[in-house]
């Protein structure tokens, strides 16, 4: 922190409040994330109250089964609980938490954890990484709450403004290729600026203290620092991203009866659990700000503008995120080029179809 926040206690300690409500939604994932998984110190173990009766997909005794999800705080758990339906689980739940999407691809590669939700870029890096990652469900939201920051007294603009200056964003993110788009808009490349490569925590300790030019981050980021860190938008991702989602699994997950089938009961929970979001604003952002350690008008603002819901998967989605990995290799951001539909099985669409009905 610079010295002129040492000597400023006001605002000091409100940059701490801002630091640590970043800090409650990503502080579990700070401990290493490939060294186990549900109740080692890389998580916290869920809870199942009904764990009777087989899965009618095979056969599987779902009372055996220990599925092992990758979350961030204030995610899947936390909306799964709100909705209620945590609590007739037929197998169990051992959850991880981690800062972001790559981390918590890195330990799915890794087989510590067996899903996980993350943004539309991080499976596009791992896949280009040689990780062994699966598409499984897709959700898609308005990206109003996906921003690119700048101080309120900034001199910068515009998009094009932002050459030559220092910004700060989390690599592998769906932050990431918000900047990649939003400079390719602008006619500018990454050569063209200097990328500070942050976790959000981080970035907004480093855009308070005035040490990077301009931020790309994401809700609830961008609402926190609306409020309370002298944030001024350049640019939102309408009009440059798809703001989609993804639910990723490993390969041995996939061939394991037992687990396929819980995951396919737990897709169709996230599908039901985001629908009643749509329908419960005010209960959902109460529960989440509570759970997150979030301001409230944070929480509200997030839920209102992004409209998040399960989708299944269909060639749209496919070709979108196709063009975003060919937008990647083309950059030079990744070392390869990604073929989408090879990572991406559609087996569950049923299941979020039939969560929506």
């Amino acid at each position: 922190m610079s010295s002129r926040l040492r000597t400023v206690p006001a605002r000091r300690s409100r940059l701490g409040r801002l630091l640590r409500a970043a800090s409650l939604l990503v502080a579990a994932a700070l401990v290493p994330v490939l060294a186990g998984c549900g109740s080692s110190s890389s998580g916290t173990p869920g809870t199942a109250t009904s764990r009777a009766g087989a899965s009618a997909a095979g056969g599987a005794d779902l009372s055996k089964v220990v599925l092992r999800v990758g979350d961030q705080k204030g995610g899947a758990q936390a909306l799964l609980d709100a909705a209620g339906l945590l609590h007739d689980l037929p197998y169990r739940i051992e959850w991880s938490q981690f800062t972001s999407g790559p981390p918590l691809l890195e330990a799915l590669n890794a087989q510590a954890i067996d899903t996980g939700a993350t943004g539309d870029a991080p499976p596009v890096f791992a896949a280009a990484q040689g990780s062994k990652i699966v598409v499984v469900a897709a959700s898609t939201s308005t990206p109003k709450g996906a921003a690119i920051l700048v101080p309120k007294n900034s001199p910068i603009t515009g998009l094009a403004g932002l050459k030559g200056r220092s910004v700060a964003v989390a690599k592998g993110s769906s932050a990431h290729y918000h900047l990649l788009a939003a400079l390719k808009s602008a006619g500018l490349t990454f050569g063209d600026i200097t990328p500070n490569y942050l976790q959000p925590a981080d970035a907004l300790a480093a855009f308070k203290a005035g040490k990077v030019e301009a931020w790309v981050i994401w809700d609830p980021f961008t609402a926190i620092a609306e409020s309370a860190a002298d944030a001024r938008v350049l640019a939102t991702g309408e009009g440059l991203i798809g703001g989609l989602g993804f639910v990723e699994a490993s390969p041995a997950a996939l061939a394991d009866a037992g687990k396929a089938a819980a995951l396919r009961d737990y897709i169709s929970r996230l599908t039901k659990a985001r629908l009643w979001t749509l329908g419960n604003k005010d209960a959902w952002a109460t529960s989440w700000a509570k759970v997150a350690g979030l301001p409230q008008q944070a929480a509200r603002v997030t839920v209102d503008r992004a409209e998040q819901k399960y989708v299944p998967i269909d060639d749209r989605i496919v070709t979108d995120e196709q063009a975003e990995a060919d937008a990647f290799h083309a950059a030079g951001l990744i070392p390869k080029k990604v073929d989408i539909a090879s990572i991406v099985d559609r087996r569950f669409n049923d299941a979020v179809t039939a969560a929506q009905a």
